[in-house]
């Protein structure tokens, strides 16, 4: 719900879920602690999909395919934007973490050659999560293992034929 309206009140959330309200404040104190409480669930969902994916030791190109695949399955879990938390800086903190785990897996993808050499700094950083991304809002029919496909095959051989 918080996916598609941000400004979703604790009453509307409630009612979705199938609560009262009174429910939803027994368990957290504000709105803000709700947030909090889902953003830390997505943290801890993208570590673990990190984790999972062996970025320093499987083999790049299972390594690659694992990490998206895991990704894809968070972002149906938890489509909330981080954005709105970065400026905690504990989440900051973590969020950086997996950024750099994943920068430097990418940097050993371009040392093995499975990604080219020679694109502009942070180029696939920035564009391996938009991939992502945009398969879970326009392809929400596929497995995440479809998914990963089509993610995987756009970002090592592009659109071209």
């Amino acid at each position: 719900m918080l996916a598609t309206d941000p400004g979703a009140s604790i009453a509307s959330i409630a009612a979705e879920a199938g609560v009262d309200r009174r429910t939803v404040y027994r368990r957290f104190a504000s709105r803000e602690e709700l947030l909090a409480a889902i953003y830390e669930s997505r943290l801890t969902a993208v570590e673990h999909a990190i984790e999972d994916a062996r970025l320093r030791e499987a083999p790049v190109a299972v390594a690659l395919h694992r990490y998206v695949e895991n990704i894809i399955v968070v972002n149906r879990t938890w489509p909330v934007d981080l954005a709105r938390m970065l400026a905690d800086d504990s989440v900051r903190a973590r969020r950086d973490t997996s950024v750099r785990e994943v920068d430097v897996f990418l940097q050993r993808a371009t040392d093995e050659g499975l990604l080219r050499s020679g694109l502009p700094a942070g180029w696939a950083s920035g564009l391996l999560p938009q991939l992502m991304h945009l398969v879970t809002r326009q392809l929400p029919e596929l497995s995440p293992g479809q998914a990963a496909d089509v993610v995987v095959d756009t970002l090592l051989n592009g659109l071209g034929t």
